[in-house]
């Protein structure tokens, strides 16, 4: 189980492998030049302004001078048991709250999925150190949060975020406080959750390594990550939109079932 709390690496990740399959900018009978337009998408930004502005300070300042050499210097010399058992940990506190809202948005198989998953890996697994449940065919489920359930109905996003040093974010993700009602997350105090949002972040940002170069190569990188994030916080609430595209999903499928 990953967490959402990453935002900032996560989008990035998915900007990285899902540029591909991001829809192609049309360009004028007169132009014939080989670069790409940008495209506005239809996306409720009303601070576009300031978002730029963060992107800037996450994307230029922050990622290459703090987080991305202390995420390469905690994946290369830290050993990777002792990782793996870190993130089993940690994704292994994430299953309560992901089948109290795939119940809530009718996903009886899912949610049976976390709750095997964490009593299998809980009591045989050493509190989630090791991951028994994979091995015994159960299934590692997406995270599901409190607004992806609340999105599954109806509820729109509401104003697109840059948040400087976290990431991008929705006005709807602000009601993701629910989660932490539950245990074991309850127990957790501020310092242990962002502990948490910490080692799970530097994890995906060490994966980005290979992948920078797409990003880099788009012509707007900032509209490219807003609607790729937009994008799978609609996939996750289950939302399909009248403009539907079956293989821009599918690669969206692909890429989530890794993440």
């Amino acid at each position: 189980m990953n967490s959402s709390n990453s935002r900032i690496w996560i989008s990035l990740l998915s900007v990285a492998l899902l540029a591909g399959c991001a829809s192609a900018p049309e360009k004028s009978d007169n132009d014939n030049e080989n670069q790409a337009e940008i495209t506005t998408s239809q996306v409720y930004d009303p601070f576009e302004g300031f978002n730029r502005s963060m992107w800037a300070i996450n994307y230029d300042y922050l990622d290459p001078y703090l987080v991305r050499p202390v995420s390469l210097a905690y994946v290369n010399y830290v050993p990777s048991p002792i990782r793996t058992g870190v993130a089993n940990v940690l994704g292994n506190l994430d299953e309560p709250s992901s089948m109290v809202n795939n119940l809530l948005m009718g996903n009886g198989r899912q949610a049976l999925d976390n709750f095997n998953r964490f009593w299998i890996n809980t009591g045989f697994g050493i509190f989630g150190i090791f991951d028994i449940a994979t091995a015994a065919g159960i299934k590692d489920q997406d995270d599901r949060a409190f607004s992806d359930a609340v999105g599954h109905y109806g509820v729109g996003n509401g104003p697109y975020v840059m948040v400087p040093g976290y990431g991008p974010w929705t006005v709807r993700e602000s009601v993701d406080v629910v989660d932490g009602l539950y245990v074991p997350l309850s127990y957790l105090n501020i310092w242990a959750g962002i502990g948490k949002w910490a080692l799970e972040g530097m994890e995906t940002r060490a994966a980005l390594v290979n992948q920078e170069a797409q990003l880099e190569n788009s012509p707007d990188p900032y509209v490219l990550t807003r609607d790729v994030y937009l994008q799978r916080q609609d996939f996750k609430a289950e939302v399909t939109g009248d403009d539907y595209d079956a293989q821009e999903e599918a690669y969206l499928d692909e890429y989530l079932e890794d993440l």
